[in-house]
């Protein structure tokens, strides 16, 4: 009997999916399951043939584990799942690597939720249903946070009273399953080029930067939650904490109004007016959109540009994430504040979205390279199996 290591990856209304071989590590099926709780609807692709589930199949994220847990053994009958890996948005500075869960990592977790409400509490629903489900089969958790523990003490502390700072108000950083990823394929894509000072643009629906010495985190703009550092699609980034105060004091807003307007309705959708979405400002002829568009390249050069303070230079600069990935106009606005970086695009490489988008003479090397969080989900979760359970 074959068997397979599930990593799923959470978002607050959607788990996307990869089954992978337990042994070879060899990707046997990835998916999404999207709209959970409304019109939620399915799609794999098993083998590179993408298929789609036009029925609507949860109702809920306990309802749309059940379907899935079923979907899998209708397609792999003949499958036995050894393992489960969740990605885990915060794990607080206690977690510097992936762990096997059990009832006290659960309610460390519930502890971290209020720091990341958009993704914790969904997580801890799915691990608790996963586990309902497959009380025999292990659970593996795996940190967005852990990446960057190898961070120097001053790199994480705040400018607050050292008991604070000793108690875990700390920067935490996030993306680092993605950023372990391009850690990981540097090496081979880079090939003959300089990479021992890198920087890393993770940027997508959520975005922050990271510089690397040698494929470690040595600095990262997120902190001590995923509010902090770049504009992203609904979240503001970095901001005067006066303003907050200002917000609550004198225009009244509570706190949980606070939190709504920092993680929901700011970002490229408040800037513009008009959506989150890139592909969707990019189509627009509305100049508020252009200006949402400017001011994210803007804020991206500009964290791109201070990691380069922790690395004393760069080599490399690596673009990943739906945006990194997807966007060569984004690219190249942030390319073009550069420029006195050493940074140059060429122009057929970025619009092809090669692996290698900077001119041949560049002194700084830009790539473009896919990000695999579900593969580094799977590693870690196999690495902590113990045999026979995952071979």
């Amino acid at each position: 009997m074959n068997s397979g290591i599930l990593a799923l990856n959470i978002g607050s209304s959607s788990i996307k999916l990869a089954l992978f071989d337990a042994v070879t590590l060899e990707p046997i099926l990835r998916g999404n399951v999207t709209n959970i709780g409304r019109n939620a609807r399915a799609t794999f692709t098993p083998r590179g043939q993408t298929t789609v589930s036009e029925r609507p199949v949860a109702a809920d994220m306990s309802e749309a584990v059940r379907w899935l847990l079923a979907e899998l053994r209708d397609r792999y009958p003949e499958m036995r799942l050894a393992a489960v890996g969740h990605r885990v948005v915060h794990g607080g500075t206690r977690f510097d690597k992936p762990v096997r869960i059990d009832a006290n990592v659960m309610a460390e977790l519930e502890t971290l939720a209020v720091l990341a409400p958009a993704h914790q509490p969904a997580e801890i629903a799915l691990i608790r249903n996963a586990r309902k489900l497959m009380p025999d089969v292990p659970q593996i958790a795996c940190f967005d946070t852990a990446f960057h523990r190898t961070q120097s003490k001053l790199a994480q502390w705040f400018a607050l009273p050292r008991a604070l700072s000793e108690s875990g108000i700390v920067r935490i950083g996030f993306h680092g399953l993605s950023y372990e990823y391009i850690a990981s394929v540097l090496p081979q894509i880079a090939g003959a080029h300089l990479y021992e000072k890198t920087v890393v643009a993770h940027l997508g629906h959520g975005a922050s930067v990271c510089a690397m010495r040698n494929l470690r985190s040595v600095s990262t703009s997120m902190g001590f939650t995923p509010l902090d550092g770049l504009m992203m699609g609904t979240r503001c980034g970095a901001i005067d904490p006066g303003v907050l105060l200002y917000l609550q004091q004198q225009r009244g807003m509570s706190a949980q109004d606070v939190s709504d307007l920092l993680g929901n309705r700011s970002g490229l959708l408040g800037v513009s007016g008009i959506s989150d979405d890139v592909r969707v400002l990019e189509a627009s002829d509305d100049p508020r959109a252009r200006e949402a568009l400017e001011m994210f390249a803007d804020r991206a050069a500009t964290a791109i540009a201070a990691q380069c303070v922790a690395l004393d230079g760069l080599d490399a600069l690596v673009f990943t994430g739906g945006i990194g990935e997807h966007a060569e106009h984004t690219r190249k606005r942030i390319g073009e504040r550069l420029r006195w970086l050493g940074i140059a695009l060429d122009g057929a490489r970025n619009s092809a979205r090669a692996a290698l988008i900077s001119t041949d003479d560049a002194r700084v090397q830009v790539f473009v390279i896919p990000t695999d969080e579900e593969l580094v989900i799977a590693r870690a979760t196999a690495k902590l199996c113990e045999p026979p359970s995952c071979r």
